[in-house]
């Protein structure tokens, strides 16, 4: 049987990190693809491709190589992203912008790259989603709407792909620790995720990594990851009234 081969998009966050060692530790060949990849150290049955994800041509360029030198590619995580935190008010239209362009039409165009090849391999895609792609977030107005998007599409590709043999799947951490302390605030409010101080009930990258693996093994298209989104899941789609006063509560609380 051949290396199953993956790559991860924000492959040098702690969760893609996390995401290819899980990987990796069960005989996969993983490559990462990241805007900065000066910080990795260099790890068996894993390569690094340095790419800023929004430019067309770096992102056509990168996954050509990919695809010229790994025949057959059998899974594709779409894990980069940053997040916005701030009212709606201070929300400038170029940082709402910003969001979009690295969180949904980055992931959108790298789909389209390996559409074919996981067609060939009866692959998968993988989107990482948060718990802010099905419910409100307070405070992350353009990170929330992305993240909806994200959703949407992938839902959508679900059907379209599923004839061609090839899964489409979802995960929705809530608040995974990949960046304490390297916030990287920027002045219009966009931020490294999994940095904010009004997180609740924080997983590490490598928890929440075994759960979406976990997932990922037992096919399922939606995968909630970490006690909050599985509570938020339920509680979300039984009441959405009930959930939005829950969390303005306890996020609101926390940025007080």
């Amino acid at each position: 049987m051949s290396t199953r081969v993956a790559v991860i998009s924000g492959g040098a966050g702690g969760l893609g990190q996390a995401l290819s060692a899980g990987l990796r530790a069960e005989g996969w060949q993983v490559v990462l693809l990241d805007r900065d990849i000066s910080g990795l150290t260099a790890a068996p049955n894993e390569e690094a491709i340095a790419c800023d994800l929004t430019d067309a041509d770096q992102l056509a360029s990168a996954c050509a190589d990919i695809r010229a030198r790994y025949p057959r590619i059998d899974l594709v995580i779409y894990n980069a992203g940053v997040t916005q935190i701030g009212p709606f008010s201070e929300l400038t239209e170029a940082a709402h912008r910003k969001v979009f362009e690295i969180n949904y039409f980055a992931a959108t165009a790298m789909a389209r790259q390996f559409l074919e090849p996981l067609r060939e391999s009866h692959g998968t895609h993988l989107a990482i989603s948060s718990v802010a792609g099905f419910s409100p977030l307070y405070h992350r107005m353009a990170y929330a709407a992305s993240k909806h998007a994200l959703e949407g599409f992938f839902k959508s590709l679900r059907s379209e792909e599923a004839p061609h043999g090839v899964r489409v799947q979802i995960a929705a951490p809530s608040f995974v620790a990949t960046n304490i302390d390297r916030a990287e605030r920027q002045s219009d409010g966009i931020t490294r995720p999994g940095a904010a101080a009004d997180g609740v009930d924080y997983m590490t990258p490598e928890a929440a990594a075994q759960v979406i693996l976990t997932g990922l093994k037992r096919g399922r298209p939606m995968i909630p990851v970490g006690r909050v989104a599985r509570l938020a899941w339920w509680i979300n789609r039984a009441s959405p009234r009930l959930f939005q006063r829950l969390m303005e509560r306890n996020i609101a609380k926390g940025q007080s």
